[in-house]
């Protein structure tokens, strides 16, 4: 009789990533090729500027600041913990691109490290 196959969370975790990258990803190329401020880096000031010109912008980029430092405390932690390699380039994408490429990116190498 086989052994019953183990189903993995991965490709769904990969899936996410992509969607992670590509949805916010599309309006940042749009601002960066419009006003040059590459990955929201090279103009820090107008960066901050817009992201704080309202309450509710000032909420919502509040909220992803204080995810992406949770984030990143969890990535390192558990990537100790886990044995998953390379926690420091996760935190270098959670530095450009923000939460939601990364977080399922690293889930899906953590997930590949848990089966292997």
């Amino acid at each position: 009789m086989p052994a019953p196959r183990s189903s993995s969370i991965a490709p769904l975790y990969l899936g996410l990533a992509i969607l992670g990258f590509v949805i916010p990803g599309v309006p940042m190329i749009i601002e960066s090729v419009q006003t040059g401020n590459i990955l929201f880096w090279t103009d820090p000031m107008r960066t901050t500027a817009e992201l704080f010109a309202t309450r509710t912008s000032t909420a919502f980029g509040l909220d992803a600041i204080m995810a992406a430092v949770a984030l990143v405390v969890w990535i390192v932690y558990e990537s100790r913990r886990s044995g998953t390699r390379g926690a420091w380039w996760f935190v270098v994408l959670i530095l450009l691109f923000g939460v939601g490429g990364p977080l399922p990116l690293y889930l899906g190498f953590r997930e590949r490290a848990a089966t292997r």
